[in-house]
């Protein structure tokens, strides 16, 4: 029976995974969809076997213990395998995105000394390949599938996935053997920061960092799972330090199958089939899923409106005031749970236990929203240098506005500007190779996370914002922008937003508006086009995005009010650069670009009271 001490005695990542397969066998592992076709698993025992094979054929290839090898890859089976046959070899795995830009891989294979990588797909190959002729040392490209392009690139030889696994089925030497000699203090993985705040990073991460994570979910979890028999729906991206331990190793340690979406669009049809028990998402998700439901329910008449609105409106009660239902209340609240909660619970495939929120703060209002729902949404805190839990909210006595207490093995401490500094062996190595950015971040053991809070009574973490991005305006006022900004997106008028005011006297802004409220606002405004560029130059559209940052301004103290704003004809996204492939905007690129339009408003623009 797996317990705090079995995590605490794995000395390796290969262990936690060998040893689960031992007792599961031939039971499914991973279950991924072919295009067209039905889900197909992989047991533990093929799981392990291609471990192996791959791992010979690595090291048939050329690659040593301490090498460095990227991995680009879309979330299926073949990523598992794939980083712990690099690990099992003893060398290093380097993730990337698969939302880089050539020169973004270039970065990373420089950075982090990268002599060998492999990908997916033909589409990734065609920014992975480019990048790999420029760098200074990768020369092993392994194709998962058929690039469209010729076996020898150059000074960069590509080799086929199977024709790999092939050669290394030859071999035959033992690789759990070769495997046991990483140790629990070794380098086992090279994960990038996002780059919200400038170039990534490279993060060495031990394999005892991330067993250090595993242990800290299960101690806050365990009366809630039943290891062997839980269902992980994984669709963030694996090469992300979040989805890397909640949709990886965590469900790896407790035996759990873990089934991969076919891709965010399809994400509702894959959660009603798969029937996940436990799912991971970042807070865009859910401010979607609530803009998503809101639309729904406006279109709505009658009976099924009202019961929807009082589920809500009792189930807030509920959570805010416990204990303060009245019974007749109590009594529709319970026919509530039947004619609407239990609906809402089957669009997330019925069986789902809690969703967990991490990568960004939630929005208190959106917790609040799916909680009255009856779906319960844990908040949890981390970061790249932390393998990255830190916190996370237990599934009973979660408290919304925080994002819960330390978890299992991790010290925290506020220094006195605020600063949240923790301690444990989650925290990394260092940055590969940057030996300042590394004596900055850790201090006598401790690590300055760089985000401002505080710890309540009950010993909950609550974070206010990053300590770079506080605002102080021209009046010495402190301003926390992401708490101003997730005011506006919640406003149906409102996708995107980011406050600028560094020592200016008031609050401006750069809104996005969002796509589904645009293009049926043109409809029923009889507007020929609707796309966000046409909204944006829209007089009238404008106002009613005027009126929606006035209703947010009157719920806000004077100094965080939003004064005066530009409505954008584009969202910030990954692929122009204005937001992390985890979905964070990158305040620097937007203040690059938009720079010269903030500045004009405060000589003039659309003033909003």
């Amino acid at each position: 029976m797996i317990s705090v001490e079995t995590y605490e005695a794995w000395p390796n990542l290969c262990a936690l995974f060998f040893d689960t397969a031992d007792k599961l066998g031939d039971k499914p592992c991973m279950w991924a969809k072919p295009r067209g076709g039905a889900y197909r698993a992989l047991s533990w025992r093929e799981t392990e076997t291609r471990i192996g094979e791959l791992s010979r054929g690595l090291r048939g290839l050329g690659v040593k213990p301490g090498d460095r090898v990227a991995m680009v890859a879309e979330n299926r089976p073949e990523w598992l395998i794939a980083e712990l046959a690099i690990i099992a070899a003893g060398a290093i795995a380097v993730p990337a995105y698969t939302t880089n830009t050539v020169d973004d891989h270039v970065h990373i294979l420089d950075n982090a000394g990268v002599t060998a990588a492999i990908v997916s797909s033909a589409q990734l190959a065609k920014t992975l390949l480019p990048a790999a002729l420029r760098s200074n040392g990768c020369k092993t490209v392994i194709a998962i599938e058929e690039p469209q392009l010729a076996q020898s690139v150059a000074k960069v030889t590509v080799h086929l996935w199977d024709d790999v696994l092939a050669e290394g089925a030859k071999a035959e030497d033992d690789v759990r053997a070769m495997a046991a000699r990483c140790k629990r203090g070794d380098t086992a993985l090279i994960i990038h920061t996002s780059g919200t705040g400038g170039v990534p990073k490279g993060v060495m991460l031990s394999h005892g960092a991330i067993l250090a994570n595993c242990m800290g979910a299960f101690a806050l979890l365990e009366k809630w799972i039943e290891p062997d028999r839980e269902v992980f729906l994984s669709f963030l991206p694996l090469s992300h330090a979040y989805e890397h331990l909640a949709g990886l190793h965590m469900p790896l340690s407790i035996g759990a199958e873990i089934y991969y979406a076919e891709s965010v669009d399809r994400l509702v049809e894959n959660m009603a089939e798969v029937k996940p028990t436990i799912m991971t998402a970042v807070p865009r998700l859910y401010e979607a899923m609530h803009g998503r439901i809101q639309r729904t329910m406006a279109t709505q008449k009658g009976l099924r409106k009202k019961m929807f609105e009082r589920a809500v409106e009792l189930g807030a009660k509920k959570y805010e005031n416990p204990g303060s239902l009245s019974f007749g209340e109590r009594m529709v609240d319970a026919l509530l749970d039947k004619l609407v909660r239990r609906k809402i619970a089957k669009r997330f495939g019925g069986r789902l236990k809690f969703f967990v929120s991490g990568g960004a703060p939630l929005n208190y209002d959106i917790g609040l929203f799916f909680t009255a729902l009856g779906v319960r949404l844990l908040q949890g805190y981390g970061q790249t240098e932390a393998a990255p839990l830190i916190a996370a909210n237990p599934p009973d006595g979660y408290k919304i506005h925080t994002v819960g207490p330390p978890v299992k093995g991790v010290e925290v401490k506020i220094e006195k500007d605020g600063e949240i500094c923790v301690r444990g062996e989650l925290v990394m190595k260092g940055y590969w190779n940057d030996e300042a950015s590394t004596r900055a971040a850790i201090q006598d053991g401790w690590l300055h996370t760089g985000d401002i809070g505080f710890l309540d009574d009950n010993g909950h973490i609550q974070i206010t914002d990053r300590k770079k991005d506080i605002i102080v305006n021209s009046g010495g006022d402190n301003i926390a922008p992401q708490r101003v900004e997730g005011f506006l997106t919640l406003q149906p008028e409102i996708g995107q937003a980011m406050v600028y005011g560094d020592k200016k006297p008031h609050l401006v802004a750069l809104l996005v508006p969002e796509q589904d409220f645009v293009k049926d606002w043109a409809r029923a405004n009889n507007k020929e086009k609707r796309g966000l560029g046409d909204a944006a130059g829209d007089s009238d559209f404008h106002a009613l995005v005027g009126e929606a940052v006035a209703r947010v301004n009157k719920d806000l103290a004077q100094a965080e009010r939003v004064r005066r704003f530009i409505v954008l004809g584009e969202a910030f996204s990954v692929e122009n650069g204005m937001m992390t492939p985890s979905l964070k905007i990158r305040r620097h690129i937007i203040r690059d670009t938009f720079g010269q339009d903030l500045e004009a408003l405060y000589a003039k623009g659309a003033t909003v009271s």
